[in-house]
């Protein structure tokens, strides 16, 4: 069994940012459901702040399925954006943390050929002590 312990260093999105690129773990923040939150007439009280961590990447230049043109922002699976926390978004990210490693390897992407190579190593490698 491989060991699957790792350590998450968060950095505060207001203070750095990730190389473009880059697949990160997100911390966003916002309120659910978003639509109400900007209508003058809704009842604020039915909306509820979220704080929850996502896969994306980030890209210090991006171009959403709209054409519209995104500067140093975070991506989702989705296409979804989310800005840096201050920056204005319904929903922005406080901070972000590399992703780990893939288990039993140093890198974080296997692709063609060598995945199933690299899953078997990863199940048959001895546990670290």
């Amino acid at each position: 069994m491989t060991n699957l312990n790792t350590v998450v260093m968060w950095v505060d999105a207001r203070e750095r940012l990730p190389r473009s690129g880059t697949p990160v773990a997100a911390a966003i923040t916002g309120r659910y459901p978003a639509d109400s939150a900007t209508e003058p007439e809704a009842d604020t009280a039915l909306c509820e702040e979220f704080w929850l961590v996502r896969p994306m990447v980030f890209m210090t230049l991006h171009w959403s399925e709209d054409r519209a043109e995104h500067r140093d922002c975070f991506v989702d699976s989705d296409g979804v954006v989310r800005l840096p926390y201050g920056l204005t978004s319904e929903e922005t990210v406080t901070h972000w943390a590399e992703l780990p490693t893939l288990p039993g390897g140093m890198t974080h992407l296997v692709l063609g050929e060598g995945v199933q190579s690299a899953l078997r190593n990863a199940w048959d490698a001895p546990p670290l002590p």
